[in-house]
């Protein structure tokens, strides 16, 4: 009876806590993105009966968003973009904060960000063992200069928390492309390898050509 009990349970926990776990990611988000309605003055805020309208500050998120990137991506709005943030690089603390957080988020949100567009396979954390990573980019500039061959970073992932892990310098012979997406990647590292991309997911050959990061000089010209 108590192994029966034990099964039921945990059937149930296997159904519940992903739904559950989705629900509370999605009040966080729908709830979070409600709240940007705060930025307005009081006066400004759209009511109904007296009420808050429930949705409107994800609406105005969506507006301020596009907004700012339209403005941000003209002539004139670059201008302001660069003169805000060599105003907030002067600030002490605050700039050097600013700083990091924007060398995290450009190259993953940039339209032609490098981060994560491939998955491979490499030997981590030893001789004789594997592990999934995700390419980042070409080595190039003073490291590449102190370094023989060609060399690419990637990014080690720590399971089942992706979100931290370790960027290493491989020899670009030594790195395996995998045909399996990074969602696919990512999903197979956070399930600790439950969630298995199929079979032929997998090329035995190196990796033959590694995105290479914009060059100043060609546009310029």
């Amino acid at each position: 009876m108590a192994k029966l009990i034990k099964k039921y349970l945990l059937a149930g926990l296997l159904v519940l806590v992903p739904i559950g776990i989705t629900i509370w990611v999605l009040h966080f988000l729908i709830t979070s993105l409600d709240q940007t309605i705060l930025l307005l003055p009081q006066a400004w805020r759209p009511t109904w009966d007296g009420s808050s309208i429930p949705g409107i500050g994800i609406i105005f998120a969506f507006l301020l968003l596009f907004l700012t990137g339209a403005i941000a991506s003209n002539v004139f709005g670059k201008q302001l973009v660069k003169a805000w943030e060599s105003l907030v690089n002067r600030i002490p603390v605050v700039g050097g904060i600013y700083k990091s957080i924007k060398q995290l988020t450009d190259p993953v949100l940039a339209e032609n960000g490098q981060a994560f567009n491939k998955a491979v396979l490499i030997e981590f954390p030893h001789a004789g063992s594997r592990t999934i990573a995700f390419l980042t980019n070409q080595v190039t500039g003073e490291v590449a200069s102190r370094l023989n061959g060609d060399h690419v970073s990637v990014y080690v992932p720590t399971t089942p928390n992706p979100t931290s892990g370790y960027m290493i310098i491989l020899p670009k012979d030594r790195v395996i492309e995998l045909k399996m997406s990074v969602d696919q990647a990512l999903k197979y590292i956070v399930s600790m390898g439950v969630a298995a991309p199929p079979p032929e997911a997998l090329l035995s050959q190196p990796l033959d050509a590694v995105a290479q990061p914009p060059n100043p000089d060609n546009a310029n010209r």
